[in-house]
């Protein structure tokens, strides 16, 4: 048993990777139908009885927070369809333990829920936005929801978040070509544009490495546009590589497809039903809310995290690049038997 004390202790996995980061996915449902993510018609949901309370979701936060974790990020699916997202904001905020709290969301609720979140005390917000283009965004989302997007960045920025960003998948074919464009309107309200190599997890069913426009790419496009980008270093393990224009501009790039992060992954992620994923790309998670119910106490589940945690060896994407005939990592049929295996419902 590990002995805790006031500050958080510093326990390490296999690689030596501490406990930092948690990605909360408080719901698997989702307004939007990406391509990338959910290319389905049809998908089997968690069972409504499975989903965390607000409270077992803070209870559960609270544990890992004693055990280091300061940066929670809710996700989904898509977080805001969940109605009462800023009480358990609120609930979060709270802890004094947890220093970062931000949400990703695809932004069409934003609008109407911002101010809610700002007041219950959410840090920041990050906004997935894979186009500019409307008819492109209904092509690739098959909703008709693009002004709906803009209208919640240009609300998050009026009831005062700050550090916004915006997140891109890029997809060749799709919208390699729109690279400059999403930053000149990253500048415009003044948020950081990052663009994501597109990944072969969860329901992404269509994926191929073809599809993928690398970091490399990206790069030479960009430095077509503005001449010389140089690198910031910087000492952090956030996923993003991060690049400063000649005008200052920054912007940052998630190569998890070619350039992987895995040795300096300090990120965890648990789902609406409380299971405990160490990777993105785990085939099996560890159960958290069936001991939650049955009446475990904080000090039981702190000895499992910590038992777990410490034998961790995960290194999923480092794994998958050294496959040489790289295909979709799980199939339909696997992610109908079981939900838990897509991206949405773990909070890509």
């Amino acid at each position: 048993m590990v002995q805790m004390t006031e500050y958080s202790p510093t326990f390490l996995d296999t690689l030596s990777r501490p406990l930092r980061n948690l990605r909360l996915s408080v719901t698997d449902r989702c307004n939007l139908r990406c391509q990338y993510c959910m290319p389905e018609e049809e998908y089997v949901w968690l069972p409504r009885k499975e989903i965390l309370t607000l409270e077992e979701v803070s209870g559960l936060v609270d544990v890992f927070a004693e055990l280091g974790v300061n940066k929670v990020r809710l996700t989904g699916g898509e977080p805001l369809v969940r109605r009462d997202l800023a009480a358990l904001v609120r609930m979060i905020a709270r802890n004094p333990r947890i220093k970062d709290l931000a949400i990703t969301t695809n932004g069409i609720l934003l609008a109407e829920a911002a101010q809610a979140l700002h007041d219950a005390g959410l840090h920041r917000v990050t906004v997935s936005l894979d186009t500019l283009r409307p008819d492109r965004f209904t092509a690739l989302t098959r909703k008709d929801s693009h002004a709906k997007v803009l209208n919640g960045i240009k609300a998050a920025g009026q009831v005062g978040f700050k550090g916004l960003k915006i997140d891109t998948v890029v997809i060749r074919g799709v919208n390699e070509d729109e690279l400059v464009d999403l930053l000149e309107f990253g500048k415009q309200i003044s948020a950081e544009v990052r663009f994501i190599e597109y990944m072969d997890v969860g329901g992404a069913t269509s994926w191929s490495m073809d599809k993928v426009f690398s970091r490399v790419e990206i790069l030479d496009v960009l430095a077509r546009q503005y001449g010389c980008i140089e690198p910031i270093a910087a000492a952090s393990t956030a996923p993003a590589d991060r690049f400063v224009l000649p005008d200052g501009t920054v912007f940052g790039i998630v190569a998890s497809t070619t350039t992987p992060f895995c040795r300096t992954c300090d990120r965890s992620r648990l789902t609406a039903d409380g299971t405990w994923y160490l990777c993105l790309y785990a085939q099996h998670g560890i159960d958290l809310r069936s001991p939650l119910r049955a009446g475990a106490s904080k000090a039981e589940l702190i000895s499992t995290i910590v038992s777990v945690w410490t034998m961790r060896s995960d290194r999923g994407a480092e794994e998958r690049k050294e496959i040489r005939s790289r295909d979709v990592l799980v199939s339909v049929d696997r992610l109908r038997q079981d939900p838990r295996l897509e991206m949405h419902t773990r909070g890509g």
